[in-house]
């Protein structure tokens, strides 16, 4: 058989194996998310002080031998076992994601004469190992805020990316054929790519509010701290992008006001997003006709509306440790819902563009 021809069955085959491996590490993707939310929420972001192992061993130290000489290398750092364990298990998880990457790149690689994408997978390798520096830095650094953010929005990235590999392998390995064409619906399509960009700004201030520690600068709702808007709130101090490197920023280094900044822009962009879907998924749900996107509509709306409950949840019953987790993986969910719903209108048929007569057409109209 000439592989340079494959068969629609072949590249169907090898699609399908892909699409099985590309879901599975998404899959494992969303979870070192989860537990990376996990490991920052019970505090054990410095669990191990070292990277990637922790005090010099691959495992947390446990007996009192392997303590002492932790301790002895550490001694700024003193074991704790209950924090090592959340650090190490994020780890464990995120460097099992890796090798499915690699992995992932290298069966493309070897499989491309059959039909199966290789820049994707391969650029994913590649950002894993930039993912894999922020994760390194996050822990030499003392958990720096701009380095921790960028490491959670890297952690976003790299789940995107492979759902939405992902979602190209299993159209190609099922022969999905394209919907009917809604003309309704042609101009809606920078608005989802708007709606794609708020979410994922709206997941930075998310991760900047974790990262300096302030989902708990207010503790009450609709106010804050007994005011709509209160008065001391410091943006500059609150966004100062450029914080020197040196101290250790577990629990955060801002003053209240600067905390407090922070958390109103989390909720005010909170009330953006909101509004911006709230105009455009009735509208797209107005004009659907028969493009099929009407369980990619829902879901996107029901994805946001328990987002925002688990956000009230998290300020009104002081960040418990479920609900917190649960806020990240719905943010998570709320930027593959609207993916999957952009993604979808991008496979409508355009509209072919109906050429304006031309002068000919218009003389012989007169003349007739």
């Amino acid at each position: 058989m000439n592989l340079s021809h494959p068969t629609e069955s072949v590249s169907r085959r090898a699609y399908r194996t892909m699409a099985i491996w590309a879901t599975a590490a998404a899959t494992l993707a969303l979870m070192v998310i989860m537990l990376g939310a996990w490991t920052r929420l019970v505090h054990a972001g410095l669990g191990c002080p070292d990277w990637p192992g922790c005090y010099g061993f691959l495992t947390v130290p446990q007996s009192d031998h392997s303590i002492a000489l932790a301790n002895a290398r550490f001694p700024d750092t003193p074991v704790i076992v209950e924090k090592g364990w959340p650090e190490m298990i994020h780890r464990y998880a995120a460097g099992t994601l890796g090798l499915m990457v690699f992995g992932l790149a290298g069966w493309a690689i070897r499989h491309r004469k059959a039909g199966v994408p290789v820049a994707l997978p391969s650029f994913i390798a590649a950002f894993i190992v930039l993912q894999a520096a922020f994760g390194m830095w996050t822990v030499t650094l003392k958990l720096w805020p701009q380095v921790v953010t960028l490491h959670l929005l890297g952690g976003f990235t790299t789940l995107s990316l492979l759902t939405l590999l992902s979602f190209r392998l299993w159209r190609r390995a099922r022969g999905t054929p394209r919907p009917p064409a809604t003309p309704a619906l042609s101009g809606f399509r920078p608005w989802l790519y708007g709606g794609v960009l708020l979410v994922v700004l709206q997941i930075a201030l998310g991760a900047w509010t974790a990262a300096n520690y302030a989902a708990v600068a207010c503790v009450d709702l609709p106010t804050c701290q007994g005011e709509w808007w209160p008065e001391d709130m410091d943006f500059r101090h609150g966004f100062d992008v450029t914080q020197h490197v040196g101290p250790n920023y577990l629990g955060g280094q801002l003053l209240a006001n600067g905390r407090t900044a922070i958390h109103m822009t989390h909720r005010v962009g909170a009330l953006v997003v909101v509004g911006y879907f709230a105009l455009l998924l009735s509208a797209l749900w107005r004009r659907r006709g028969q493009s099929g996107l009407d369980r990619s509509i829902l879901l996107v709306a029901g994805v946001l509306v328990a987002q925002v409950t688990l956000g009230m949840a998290n300020v009104l019953l002081h960040i418990p440790l479920p609900v917190a987790v649960a806020h990240n993986a719905l943010g998570a969910g709320l930027l593959l819902s609207t993916i999957h719903l952009a993604w979808r209108h991008h496979r409508l048929p355009e509209q072919p563009r109906v050429r304006a007569p031309g002068p000919a057409i218009i003389n012989r109209g007169a003349t007739v």
